[in-house]
């Protein structure tokens, strides 16, 4: 067997069995030996045990085809009776109108329905590959201790369903596996489905009523994509003849163009972008473990790693000039929606759909500049986004809030937890961290092709720096003796949550060899050239990492080593517990808030701008289409 073939098969095995484990001990043991031979799977394919570009032919066949189909349409009716159950019209429609096209067409084609390569792995599906084994399968080893705690003392009214629970979250990783390693554009809308149902059966685990609304909207949602996907392959073997991504990348204009286009349609859906950026916010229903695979190492990454892959094709032309504004209206709106709430999730929610846009901006200019600072940015959001829905899972439970305003002197009450959330956030936005980086590098790419856009990223990137910094400056703030609450928090979470904080900062200190090895490779491979820094740019980053690196060592003894004394309140103190009398001789308690702008910006106002110019912009898609 391939490697390629192991890391798809090793997850579905390990979901299969962990469906029938009941015990703890033992989910527990199955899922760290299947993390860790994802992991090393991973590591090993992205070491480089593989040719530049390694095909492979006969994986499963006609055998795995005939099965891919049969549990196709198992999906499909499954699909469709949810929808005709709960009484969702248009899910049912959606699910009919891609899989009885498909499934007739694939019956009657099928003896022509044969890839040259049905698995291909390159530089960038490794990288992809190498996300989803480390990244996601931390995620599954934190699910471990938090699930638990989940129901046993957060959730006790929820049905236990852990085994369910976490057969779906191997399964989701073996099919993003599928989807980074498939050329066979059938397989790949096989696990491309297979996301769309898992995320919804995992955003509904609560079974509650916003739990199931939320999981219906985010399957219409993704039922939208998926009918343009089926279109896509039976438009683009009409034209060709063939079946395969690798053919459809090198096609001319005249074939490749109106499928790219469907494809890249269904990667917006998949990535959330506006307009259809509703169902990743009300993803935050679901537990933690869920949000954080949604919203970082899978589900939203395989739709910009499907039109970065497809940006040889938009390059250039009226399509990709669509698809790049479409992300450029979502990383600036979402960027500023992210300003006017407290909520931790919401944030993380609306950074994930920003950056995601700079990615899909990315792919839509399609230079070979863009690809490599979007492939940077899949790699840098990847880690930094995980390790903050992690922690701020951990802090809900403690502090039974995810309000960034109860943050308040998180580096007291829980230190270490509180360093790991500023590592994250100093990889979203901190020179010398990446994301700031990958910005950069999008803008040199904006500028030197469409500088228009150019207005999007920069006033884009202006509010990320509002929202992180206050919420960095919530963590440190400190005005009363605050009692240490971090005991208590498993082993398993520490140790996800460990090794997430390091990859953040070992992925920024090892860009150079990240760029070099990885990116720079595939990058050339496609267009002969690729983006870089130069080597003085090298340095000066390297010195600012470790200015930086001095920040956040100060605090491991911060609680030992400071004595925290009530403020001077400029003579008018009433007691030691940060009160005052006012002018009328009135005690009152003194507060420290952020601005959350949310009358000026207004939050709603914002989502339906952004809403309404993406249905715009995707009609205009579509009209493209139709022209001549």
């Amino acid at each position: 067997m391939s490697l390629a073939g192991f890391l798809i098969l090793v997850p579905l095995l390990a979901g299969l069995k962990l469906l029938f484990v009941r015990s703890d001990g033992l989910r527990q043991w199955t899922v760290v030996v299947a993390t860790v031979l994802l992991a090393a799977g991973s590591i090993a394919l992205t070491a480089g045990w593989f040719p530049g570009r390694l095909e492979i032919p006969h994986l499963g066949g006609e055998v795995a085809g005939a099965a891919m189909l049969i549990l196709e349409v198992a999906m499909g009716l499954y699909i469709a009776w949810v929808g005709i159950r709960r009484r969702r019209p248009l899910i049912v429609i959606l699910m009919l109108v891609q899989l009885l096209p498909m499934l007739g067409w694939e019956l009657h084609n099928s003896r022509e329905l044969h890839a040259g390569s049905n698995l291909v792995i390159d530089r960038l599906a490794a990288i992809m590959a190498l996300i989803n084994g480390i990244v996601g399968g931390s995620i599954c080893l934190y699910a471990l201790g938090y699930m638990r705690e989940f129901h046993s003392a957060h959730h006790p009214e929820c049905r236990d369903r852990r085994p369910f629970f976490f057969c779906l979250l191997f399964v989701f990783l073996g099919a993003m596996y599928g989807i980074v390693f498939s050329n066979n554009l059938i397989w790949l809308y096989f696990f491309w489905e297979v996301t769309t149902l898992c995320s919804f059966l995992l955003i509904g685990y609560r079974q509650d009523k916003e739990s199931t609304d939320n999981a219906l909207r985010a399957l219409a949602y993704n039922l939208i994509g998926g009918t343009a996907f089926a279109g896509a392959i039976i438009l683009f073997f009409k034209g060709s003849g063939s079946i395969e991504l690798s053919v459809l990348i090198k096609s001319i204009p005249a074939v490749a163009l109106a499928p790219a286009a469907l494809l890249s349609f269904a990667g917006i859906t998949k990535a959330a972008q506006f307009p259809f950026s509703r169902w990743l916010l009300g993803a935050m229903v679901a537990p933690t473990p869920v949000s954080a695979l949604l919203h970082s190492s899978t589900m939203v990454k395989a739709g910009v790693y499907l039109v970065i892959r497809l940006a040889p094709v938009l390059q250039g032309n009226r399509i990709g000039i669509i698809v790049a504004l479409i992300g450029a209206l979502s990383f600036a709106t979402a960027s500023f929606a992210a300003v006017c709430t407290s909520d931790a999730k919401k944030v993380l929610a609306y950074s994930t759909i920003a950056n995601l846009g700079l990615i899909i901006l990315c792919g839509g200019i399609g230079t070979h500049e863009a690809v490599w600072a979007g492939v940077l940015l899949i790699v840098f959001h990847a880690v930094a986004k995980c390790l903050l829905f992690l922690c701020v899972g951990v802090v809900e439970h403690k502090l039974h809030s995810r309000d960034i305003e109860r943050m308040s002197g998180l580096i007291l009450s829980m230190p270490r937890l509180s360093i790991m959330i500023q590592i994250g956030i100093a990889g979203m936005f901190l020179a010398p961290f990446g994301m700031l980086i990958g910005k950069w590098a999008v803008l040199k790419a904006v500028v030197d092709t469409y500088p228009a856009i150019m207005l999007f990223v920069v006033f884009g990137s202006a509010p990320t720096l509002f929202f992180w910094m206050k919420w960095m400056g919530k963590l440190l703030e400190v005005t009363k003796p605050i009692v240490n609450v971090e005991k208590g928090i498993g082993r398993g979470e520490w140790f996800a949550l460990s090794l997430l904080t390091a990859i953040t900062a070992l992925t920024c200190i090892l860009f150079p060899l990240i760029s070099t090895h990885l990116v720079e490779p595939y990058v050339i491979g496609v267009y002969g050239q690729s983006g870089r820094l130069a080597h003085g740019n090298f340095v000066i980053m390297t010195i600012m990492f470790a200015m930086v690196a001095l920040f956040p060592l100060s605090f491991f003894n911060y609680g030992r080593r400071v004595k925290v004394l009530d403020p001077f309140l400029c003579g008018m103190d009433a007691t030691k517990v940060s009160r005052f009398a006012d002018t009328a001789g009135n005690v009152q308690e003194v507060q420290m808030g952020n601005y959350y702008l949310k009358e000026t910006l207004n939050e709603p106002r914002l989502f339906r701008i952004g809403v309404a110019s993406g249905v715009a912009l995707s009609v205009l898609l579509f009209a493209f289409l139709l022209l001549p």
